[in-house]
């Protein structure tokens, strides 16, 4: 019964188009943020910032990015992690060609760089769509992996192929321990979650929706087909940049092109889909199941007293971590959102059945 909404009147047009409607949400975001900004930053350990905080926060950042394309507009994409390399090879360059580069003007570079590129390969979506897209869209990971190992001037002529960044700063703050990466990380995140949330509610959103469950009676309708695709390329293209030039600044601090492979491509398409398509809060709980779950197995043997070797338990973990994916597309094929969304509509009427 404390998540009732009655007594919860609605007096303005401004009232009834806020993106928490139910003040209870409302008070849940802001604790959840003060809880994330003021309190973790004090308790958590080194470790628990480099190796679950710091990666989760950025693989939420790429998982929104992609939610946009492939979740709200459905135009399937197996590009991301090129357009991640896009965004931080972007903003390396961009740090080493111009002295003085401010950080976050670099990242921003990163993410119209990959907006570029993300709308040239989305072109094919005017065409094509399905299968045929994702094989299109595929081309951008080979095509930047080749790029990236054969053009010298993007490794600045890195003889071995990996580049590592300068020291990072920003306005004379100094970020060089975890805490402050995990604060750049998180303010980031929390600004464009909160511009996403307002960019679907808006009339470009309902644009994308729209293309998503009928693409032809859209058109019909009046929404222009160029405009509603390359738009969602262009805005997940930049979304997922900016977090391909965090992945590379904050959490890598040195990479060759390996780190942006195939399979960073297909991980982050399994999160939107276990998390929930269509959902920003569908982003972080895949983000958070794929962060989390690897850690949790590697650990369990040890508490339970297990001796198994290194090589097996990386073994025991890719095929516990697929079998739990499947159980859960079997489960709840709309992903960990569908859940929380059905644990709120409970809570509604809690404690009358119905």
């Amino acid at each position: 019964m404390f998540y009732r909404e009655n007594g919860q009147f609605k007096t303005s047009y401004a009232a009834d188009q806020q993106i928490f409607t139910v003040s209870q949400d409302r008070y849940a975001i802001l604790g959840i943020l003060a809880l994330a900004f003021l309190v973790v930053p004090f308790i958590a350990s080194d470790y628990t910032f480099q190796a679950i905080l710091i990666p989760f926060l950025i693989m939420s950042l790429a998982a929104l990015g992609l939610n946009i394309l492939v979740g709200y507009c459905g135009q399937i994409s197996l590009g991301t992690a090129a357009f991640m390399a896009v965004g931080a090879y972007a903003a390396y360059n961009f740090q080493v060609r111009f002295d003085g580069m401010p950080l976050l003007v670099a990242l921003i570079g990163g993410g119209l760089c990959a907006m570029v590129v993300g709308v040239l390969f989305g072109l094919p979506s005017l065409r094509i769509r399905g299968l045929y897209l994702a094989v299109a869209t595929l081309a951008a990971q080979f095509f930047v992996d080749w790029i990236a190992t054969r053009a010298a001037w993007v490794t600045n002529n890195s003889s071995s192929g990996s580049v590592s960044v300068r020291a990072l700063e920003i306005m004379g703050w100094k970020i060089d321990t975890p805490v402050e990466k995990y604060l750049l990380c998180l303010g980031i995140l929390a600004i464009l979650a909160l511009m996403t949330k307002n960019l679907v509610r808006s009339s470009v959103g309902r644009e994308w929706m729209a293309m998503r469950d009928m693409d032809v009676a859209a058109s019909v309708i009046g929404i222009r087909p160029v405009y509603a695709k390359l738009s969602a390329f262009a805005v997940s293209s930049f979304v997922v940049g900016i977090a391909g030039a965090l992945w590379g600044f904050v959490h890598l601090g040195s990479w060759e092109p390996a780190a942006f492979s195939l399979d960073r491509s297909l991980q982050l398409l399994f999160m939107i889909i276990i998390g929930g398509l269509g959902s920003i809060v569908g982003s972080l709980f895949g983000a958070a199941f794929f962060v989390l779950l690897p850690i949790f197995l590697t650990h369990v043997p040890h508490w339970l007293g297990l001796p198994i070797s290194t090589a097996t338990a990386t073994y025991l973990e890719h095929m516990i971590f697929g079998a739990l994916i499947v159980f859960f597309l079997i489960a709840e094929p709309h992903g960990f959102a569908k859940l929380w969304s059905t644990a709120r509509q409970k809570l509604r009427v809690w404690p009358f059945p119905h």
